[in-house]
């Protein structure tokens, strides 16, 4: 007997958008499920915990968004036909959107095992499936039993005729937009942020900010409605039990200790202070406690907290930091350009004792980087990837494939970048920059984003403008709020904010934000974007010092480009029958060469020796007739009224049987064969582009006669030749 499906829902709009939520359908083995919609695209998001009987030092959340090509009505491409191997850049990057805003919303005693897996099911050309699956895992947790202190919405803001959009389309943010802002926020404030955008001021990104928070109030509406009606009571976490004695006999022993540690400016001598005040601590609650061993585990969170501690206590009391910095002050800079011997462009940028390696590489466009979407295929011509080695914090451990870490800041970078490229008909070449992290004592990425203009303006690739970034941080103590100029690594860790803002002298490219608090006031906002500018300007002062400009000229390592033009009708002849003449230029040249219907080549050349050959191969076959001109002709066809000779590769003209010899003859397989090489002259050329030939005015110019071209020329009303094939 067939009974309706179980469905919860509720609807509502947000922005232009209409938005379900629905639960009940599918998915019910789950702690929560949520099917999302707007228009055709459907994210479905489900949420699953793992108590653990185990105490845990960490919150072990997983975030997953799959885009499955089916959602789109296309089949993968690849030789499986199927979405395997590791996720796609732009999987990762969503997941990681995911789990950022999430993380700080589940309570810190709280250590279960928990995976959100967001499936796009159903995807239109209009609505990005990204802030869905970022507010859908928000709702699947909303009405499940899991602790989570929500719900958030996330949403994109673009910026059309200086007029805020709320979720543009996808053709809007490529075509029309000055901004692509995706944010996270709960209803009392954002917390996360992720974008870039086409030079825009730190005000605007500040009022962007605000509108698009008032604009997602109904999102907040519609998960609290969908709880009302299937929301299952939260599991009481029970915090953790702290001890207190071995706490304070460790902030009583060795505050002192600690304390004179978190002045050594340098990261590994601070931390070997650290260690050794910790090992101290250990021994000594050991000793204090010997029946009870157990209790010096305590140790680590009793250090960890009185570090935090003094450290925004200082910054509170005394406006210094750990390295004895102002609030504001940028660390020491230092860059060279130039660094490699044998690379395209390379930079090496140092703040402080965080230093980034940065290398430029150049190709053609057949090295652009080529990837499915779900709404079509796509290509782009830059690309800016990030390594974070091990021995960068010295450490030791097993290389891996890039982790999400480094996926996202390398495409942090690569956005803050972007906007100042040149475009592919003024610079036809695709761009690679590597940003290998060398030191990492704070916000390796916005290093990489100073070292990779400096790569690029080393390479020779004409930027518009140098782009700088910073990052800064935060302390909240009760209501006060102090911003942190160009954060530490410690900082970071001990601090309520991660802010990193990059972009030219004009406006902001790229930022990317995320609160450890429940959010931050908007004029705390702005006061943190104007303290990023100064400091940004400072750093693209300094970079100006180094290198005012890019170089003129590429490097004698990079690729020789040049563009020639050819008649689109010999296009055939110069790739050849089967790619023949195509793929023996460029095995002879090692030169890329691309071809456009228009007759554009674009050849791009190892060295410019040859780049030159390769240009002469390419214009060899883009030859016209020249008239009173002699050629080695190969006779192709042998006719009642003469012959077809090719003179050049796909030209040919015809042989008169009354021009192959001085002396008349009866057949023209008297005098030439099929096949057979004659020397001959062009004695016309006529309007339509037909050529004729002369065998006869050559042989009579070897013998020292006079040749008048007008003689050879068919006389008016005689007979007509066959057009040349081409």
């Amino acid at each position: 007997m067939l009974v309706p499906l179980d469905k919860i829902e509720v609807t509502g709009q947000v922005g232009a958008l209409d938005i379900k939520l629905e639960t009940g359908r599918m998915a019910n083995q789950t702690n929560g499920t949520v099917w999302i919609q707007s228009g055709g695209t459907v994210v479905l998001v489900t949420a699953v915990n793992m108590a653990t009987s185990e105490p845990r030092d960490f919150f072990p959340l997983t975030c997953n968004y799959l885009e499955r090509t089916y959602a789109a009505g296309r089949i993968p491409g690849g030789y499986f036909r199927r979405e395997v191997g590791r996720p796609s850049d732009r999987e990762t990057l969503v997941s990681r959107m995911m789990d950022r805003p999430i993380r700080p919303m589940f309570p810190k005693s709280f250590c279960d095992e928990v995976q959100i897996i967001a499936t796009v099911l159903s995807a239109d050309e209009h609505t990005n499936p990204d802030v869905l699956a970022m507010t859908g895992a928000s709702a699947a947790l909303h009405i499940s039993n899991m602790p989570f202190n929500g719900p958030i919405a996330a949403a994109r803001i673009g910026m059309v005729n200086n007029q805020f959009v709320l979720y543009p389309t996808y053709k809007g943010i490529a075509e029309d937009s000055d901004l692509n802002l995706v944010f996270a926020a709960t209803r009392d404030a954002v917390i996360m942020v992720e974008g870039s955008s086409q030079f825009l001021s730190e005000t605007t990104i500040a009022e962007a900010l605000e509108w698009g928070h008032e604009q997602v109030a109904p999102m907040f509406d519609l998960q609290d409605a969908l709880r009302e009606k299937i929301g299952k009571p939260k599991i009481e976490v029970v915090e953790t039990v702290k001890d207190d004695e071995v706490i304070n006999l460790v902030s009583d022993n060795f505050a002192a200790d600690l304390d004179t540690a978190l002045t050594i400016p340098e990261k590994m001598a601070r931390r070997s202070a650290k260690s050794e005040i910790k090992g101290k601590a250990v021994k000594f609650i050991e000793e204090k406690f010997p029946e009870e061993p157990k209790r010096a585990k305590a140790v680590g969170e009793a250090m960890a907290a009185l570090e935090k501690k003094i450290v925004r206590n200082r910054i509170v009391e005394k406006g210094i930091r750990i390295d004895g910095r102002d609030l504001t002050t940028v660390r020491n800079l230092s860059m060279e350009v130039g660094t490699l011997p044998m690379t395209h462009g390379s930079a090496l940028f140092r703040r402080g004792e965080t230093s980034a390696l940065a290398i430029c590489t150049l190709g053609s466009s057949r090295d652009e980087q080529r990837f499915e979407t779900l709404i079509g295929d796509d290509s782009k011509r830059f690309m800016l990837h990030y390594n974070f080695p091990p021995y960068c914090v010295g450490e030791a451990r097993f290389l891996r494939a890039p982790s999400r870490r480094e996926i996202g800041h390398g495409t942090l970078a690569e956005r803050a970048l972007t906007p100042v490229l040149p475009s592919a008909e003024s610079f036809p070449f695709t761009m690679r920059v590597v940003s290998e992290v060398m030191d990492s004592n704070g916000s390796s990425s916005m290093a990489s984003v100073c070292g990779t203009t400096l790569s690029l303006m080393d390479a020779g690739v004409p930027i518009t403008a140098p782009v700088a970034g910073i990052a800064m941080g935060l302390c909240k103590e009760g209501d006060d709020y102090f911003v942190l100029t160009d954060i530490l690594g410690d900082e970071d860790a001990l601090g309520d904010m991660d802010f990193k803002v990059a972009g030219t002298e004009e406006g902001i490219t790229a930022i990317q934000m995320d609160i450890k608090i429940s959010g931050i006031p908007a004029d705390v906002l702005r006061k943190a974007l104007s303290q990023a500018k100064e400091a940004r300007m400072l750093i693209l002062d300094d970079m100006k010092k180094v290198i005012e400009a890019p170089r003129a000229q590429l490097s004698n390592h990079a690729p020789q480009m040049q563009v020639v033009n050819i008649n689109p009708e010999k296009i055939r002849d110069l790739i050849g029958p089967g790619g023949k003449n195509i793929k023996a230029i460029t095995a002879e040249t090692s030169a890329d060469i691309d071809i456009e219907d228009s007759g554009k080549v674009s050849i791009f050349a190892p060295t410019l020796d040859s780049l030159k050959k390769t240009v002469e191969m390419v214009q060899y076959y883009d030859q016209t007739a020249e008239l009173g001109k002699n050629y080695v002709g190969t006779v192709k066809k042998i006719l009642e009224i003469g012959a077809i000779v090719e003179i050049l590769p796909g030209l040919e003209g015809l042989l008169h049987v009354s021009q192959i010899d001085v002396e008349r003859i009866e057949n023209v397989t008297d005098v030439i064969q099929l096949g057979q090489e004659v020397t001959v002259k062009v004695v016309e050329v006529q309007p339509n582009g037909r050529i004729r030939l002369s065998r006869k005015a050559w042989l009579m110019e070897q013998a020292g006669q006079e040749v008048d071209l007008d003689r050879f020329k068919m006389p008016s009303g005689g007979r007509r030749d066959s057009r040349p094939r081409r």
